[in-house]
């Protein structure tokens, strides 16, 4: 990864799993600005969110038929000192483009009992304001039966309009919903740390995401 005049430059060259195919190809995002903000998601601070870039033009460029695209897009990161299944139950994360900017919805329930309920807006030169939270909303549950809710005007309905991920414990799709009048479509996901830490499950991610004797990363 590295800045291209305005531009974020994604190279990549990766091997693909299950089938060990060459993935070569480049990802550009251009924000129209960066944010300072860090939001802290546990009391300690042992886990922070870091949204870089809410709002961004993106183009994307892969040697696979229908990989290459342009659109909206965002770049954020999630920073921890413990292991996520140690510190959180569940959580929801959204991020839904606006008229004015961007919102981003954060709710989450916490092992200690407490749990995590925020909403910031993102306007185009990377400031951020508290936004007024409607209530959550459940929605349908995914293809392996995770739990999804989000946040939506009181009688509106979220929904999935496309699928991007299912895993036996995390979720990934785009929904509509509808915030404070807006009906708008963003990025929607749902993580079940309860299931993520079933001693069930956790042998199974060794065989989806398999690791390679002497790998450097190249």
């Amino acid at each position: 990864m590295h800045w291209q005049g305005d531009a974020l430059v994604v190279d990549i060259n990766e091997i693909s799993t299950p089938h060990g195919n060459r993935i070569l190809g480049q990802v550009k995002i251009r924000p129209p600005a960066l944010t300072s903000v860090e939001l802290p998601l546990t009391q300690d601070g042992t886990h922070v969110w870091r949204p870089f870039a809410p709002t961004a033009d993106i183009s994307v460029d892969i040697d696979r038929p229908g990989w290459r695209w342009s659109g909206h897009g965002y770049f954020d990161a999630n920073f921890g000192t413990r292991a996520l299944e140690d510190d959180f139950s569940y959580w929801t994360w959204a991020r839904l483009p606006l008229k004015d900017g961007t919102a981003c919805l954060y709710d989450a329930s916490r092992r200690d009992g407490s749990e995590l309920a925020t909403g910031i807006v993102f306007d185009t030169e990377g400031r951020a304001r508290p936004m007024e939270l409607p209530p959550r909303t459940r929605m349908r549950r995914s293809l392996w039966a995770v739990r999804r809710e989000t946040r939506a005007d009181a009688g509106y309905r979220p929904h999935q309009v496309k699928h991007m991920l299912d895993a036996p414990f995390y979720t990934r799709a785009a929904i509509k919903t509808r915030i404070n009048g807006e009906e708008t479509v963003g990025v929607h996901e749902a993580l079940d740390l309860n299931r993520f830490r079933s001693p069930l499950l956790k042998p199974m991610l060794a065989v989806r995401v398999p690791r390679r004797s002497r790998w450097h990363g190249a």
